[in-house]
């Protein structure tokens, strides 16, 4: 495949319940956070095997997700976002990973919004940084 040209599997609008925020009444009170996960990979033997083993599950995906985000608090999302990619890089092994926390309704003072959030792109090169 060329440059730009990767196959993805995405995980979009994951929703938890969780406890990061530099605020202490953030930690202590939680919020919500939704999550989006984009894992650029060759899907190319999965498309012709039809077998679950020869593309990432999604479902084992979606739990990975669930188990960072519910892991120690963080005071920012960037930290949460970054862990996530990692780990995902580590299990999976795709060749990119794009992970996008919100924070859903955000505590900012005097603030109508629907979300905050964070994206960050990793690549399997990042492990060793």
């Amino acid at each position: 495949m060329g440059a730009g040209q990767r196959d993805r599997i995405t995980l979009r609008g994951m929703r938890f319940y969780a406890y990061h925020g530099a605020n202490p009444e953030e930690q202590v009170l939680g919020q919500r956070f939704e999550v989006d996960v984009e894992l650029q990979t060759d899907l190319r033997k999965a498309g012709r095997t039809d077998d679950i083993a020869d593309t990432i599950n999604y479902s084992t995906v979606y739990k990975r997700v669930n188990a960072i985000i519910s892991r120690q608090p963080r005071k920012l999302i960037e930290a949460v976002a970054h862990e996530i990619a990692v780990e995902l890089l580590r299990e999976f092994s795709p060749e990119v990973v794009e992970v996008t926390v919100k924070k859903i309704e955000a505590p900012l003072k005097d603030a109508m919004l629907e979300s905050v959030g964070v994206s960050v792109v990793r690549t399997i090169g990042d492990l060793n940084d």
